[in-house]
C-alpha cells in the first residue's frame, strides 16, 4: 500500500497466496480506498473452487485467471481490462457522456478517412447562476438528463456512428454526418425542454425566470438555462486541430448569446 500512495499504477495483478497477506486482502484494501479504488485488479490463482472466486470479485477484482495459463492470454485480459478503464476515466460520471480524448479521437479518425462531417457545440445559457440558485443536486440532474437527452436524439435522428460527448461542465458536443446535424439539434432541443420540466417544479417553469447572482456580484433575474448549439461543417482539408475548432466555437459561441432559441449553423472550417 505504500508502494501504490508513492505512485499509482495503471492496473494490479494480484496472486492469491503471497507472503503475509493475500492477495484478495491487498485488493479489498484497495478497493476500499476512494483514491485507489478505480484502479483494475486482475486476481491470479490455482484455487479452481467457485468459493474463491466468489471471494475475489466480493472484495472487488475486476478479473479472474486461474493457474497455469497461457502468457497471451494474461495479455490479452490486461489490455482488456487497461482499455477499459480508459474508457471508464474518460466518461463524465454525471452525464454518462464520454469526453477529453475520445472526442478528439473520434474527430481525427474522421479527418483521417476524409470524412466531411459536422461538429454541433452545446451548452446551457445562464448555467452557473442557475446552479448557484437551485444547488447542485437539481444542477447535476439537469446536467445527466441534457447527456442523455442527447445521447437519445442522436440514436433517434443520427446515423450509425454519430457521436455525443461531454466537454465538461455545461459543453457538450455532437459529431455527425452533416445532413444529420439539423435535425439532431431540433430533437435535442425538443427533448432538452422535458428534461428541464422533470427537474423544476410547475411555478418556476410557468415563470420561465429565476433569481441570480451575475458576474458583478448583483442580484438580477434570469430565464430558465436554454440549449445553445453552434454548428460548425468540417471538412478535412481545412482541418487544424481539435483545439483551433473548439477556439472558434467558443468565438461563435459568444457572438450568438442571445439568440439561444435556434441552431447557429456555421460555414465549413
Amino acid at each position: 500500500m505504500e508502494q501504490l500512495a508513492a505512485r499509482e499504477p495503471d492496473l494490479l495483478i494480484l496472486d492469491w497466496m503471497m507472503p503475509h497477506v493475500s492477495g484478495v486482502e491487498v485488493c479489498a484494501l484497495v478497493k476500499k480506498n476512494p483514491f485507489t479504488s478505480h484502479i483494475p485488479v486482475l486476481m491470479l490463482t490455482a484455487r479452481s473452487e467457485i468459493q474463491s472466486k466468489v471471494e475475489g470479485f466480493e472484495a472487488g477484482a475486476d478479473d479472474y485467471l486461474g493457474k497455469p495459463f497461457e502468457p497471451f492470454e494474461l495479455v490479452m485480459r490486461v489490455a482488456a481490462l487497461l482499455r477499459a478503464s480508459r474508457q471508464a476515466s474518460e466518461r463524465n460520471p454525471t452525464s454518462g457522456l464520454p469526453g477529453g480524448r475520445i472526442i478528439q479521437d473520434e474527430m481525427t479518425r474522421r479527418v483521417a478517412q476524409n470524412q466531411n462531417f459536422a461538429v454541433l457545440y452545446i451548452d446551457l445559457t445562464n448555467f452557473k447562476p442557475f446552479a448557484d440558485n437551485f444547488g447542485f443536486v437539481i444542477a447535476d440532474a439537469l446536467i445527466a438528463g441534457v447527456g442523455r437527452a442527447l445521447r437519445e436524439s442522436v440514436e433517434a435522428c443520427g446515423a450509425s456512428g454519430d457521436f455525443a460527448g461531454h466537454i465538461g461542465g455545461d459543453d457538450f458536443i455532437i459529431v455527425a454526418a452533416r445532413e444529420n446535424i439539423e435535425s439532431i439539434a431540433r430533437e435535442a432541443r425538443l427533448r432538452y425542454a422535458a428534461v428541464l420540466a422533470q427537474s423544476l417544479d410547475a411555478q418556476t417553469m410557468r415563470e420561465n425566470t429565476f433569481t441570480g447572482v451575475d458576474r458583478e456580484g448583483l442580484k438580477r433575474d434570469f430565464p430558465l438555462p436554454g440549449l445553445l448549439c453552434i454548428a460548425l461543417e468540417v471538412e478535412p482539408e481545412k482541418w487544424i486541430s481539435a483545439d483551433h475548432l473548439g477556439a472558434f466555437a467558443a468565438e461563435m459561441k459568444r457572438r450568438a448569446r442571445g439568440q439561444e432559441d435556434g441552431v447557429m449553423v456555421v460555414g465549413s472550417v
